[in-house]
């Protein structure tokens, strides 16, 4: 027994080794990228925290507003996704790429350097964006925490840390200027979203947030399917290709199952507000209620023609007791 576990670990170690040959060494140079067992437990740190100690830990606590927090959090993604983009433009996409089959520039030249360099830096800004979580967690707003986000928000920054470790440019990184320009619209809502009730005016095309991105996940699809008509393609890492395909057609399903769930079958009223209304309690949130990812609920329920915002618990309690 003790023979085949040393057996196990000695091909384990070669396969690690294997895999760690073949990185892009110009950058391991970068955070966190000289292994990938950092960046899996900050995820495997995420993931416990947001799906059993977060919970736990704000059990018994009132819910934090972090509404500044969150202000400053969103606008400062906006600017970082509108630089990300612009860098993938000047390092190809908008210089030197076809927009088909663009292979991996790996010399040391200042253009192939600098897409090195978003590549990293369109990674560790999907470690920022594990923040998204966190805002849900400390402000109690389980109900966002679904297997959609949870997925999206540790599938992308595993997978992408290869792709960053061994394809950094090229027809591969198409999907993450794309990604990007999507985040730059998202983020900017949500900024609106957290600066208050004043701003409700402006944030009339939530809906389309989720149509922007699923146009995304088909751009995506599209164009990593063009390579399999190609006669001939020096793609260094075509495996890179499958991947995307499968991503941009996977997340494809899962946001229209989304769209159907919101749009279509109309789940989107929370469920007090159906409590509510179904116990002959009217409820006037102008026809929608409207949340975001970072948890701001800006469905307003009005008596006598004022606002006013309660526990939900103790609004039910009290409802009881009348």
């Amino acid at each position: 027994m003790l023979q085949e576990i040393q057996e196990f670990g000695s091909h384990a170690i070669e396969i690690y080794d294997y895999l760690m040959a073949g990185c892009d060494p110009r950058i391991k140079g970068y955070l966190l990228m000289q292994s990938p067992f950092p960046m899996t437990t900050i995820l495997l740190c995420y993931l416990f925290f947001a799906l059993y100690l977060g919970p736990r830990i704000m059990a018994n606590r009132r819910p934090f507003q972090l509404k500044e927090a969150m202000i400053v959090y969103n606008f400062f993604l906006v600017a970082l996704s509108l630089y990300i983009v612009y860098e993938f433009m000047m390092s190809g996409w908008a210089t030197t790429y076809t927009w088909r089959c663009d292979i991996i520039d790996t010399s040391h030249s200042p253009q192939a350097l600098r897409m090195v360099q978003v590549a990293w830096l369109f990674w560790f800004s999907k470690i920022i964006e594990l923040m998204d979580t966190i805002f849900f967690v400390l402000r109690k707003k389980h109900s966002q925490i679904t297997f959609l986000h949870i997925f999206h928000h540790s599938f992308m920054p595993w997978t992408w840390w290869w792709g960053a470790s061994y394809a950094p440019g090229g027809i591969g990184s198409f999907h993450a200027m794309v990604n990007s320009s999507v985040h730059v619209v998202m983020y900017f809502y949500y900024g609106l979203s957290a600066a208050g009730p004043r701003f409700q005016k402006y944030l009339w095309w939530k809906k389309y947030m989720t149509a922007i991105q699923l146009t995304q996940f088909v751009l995506i699809s599209l164009h990593a399917t063009q390579y399999y008509f190609m006669d001939s393609c020096d793609y260094q890492f075509p495996v890179i290709i499958h991947l995307i395909w499968m991503y941009g057609t996977f997340f494809f399903v899962l946001f229209s199952n989304f769209w159907v769930q919101a749009y279509v079958k109309g789940k989107r009223l929370p469920k007090q507000n159906i409590k509510q209304c179904q116990n002959g309690t009217a409820v006037y949130t102008n026809g929608k209620t409207h949340e975001n990812r970072n948890g701001i609920n800006h469905g307003a329920t009005m008596s006598n023609g004022s606002a006013h915002h309660e526990n939900g618990s103790a609004h039910m309690g009290k409802m009881k007791k009348a």
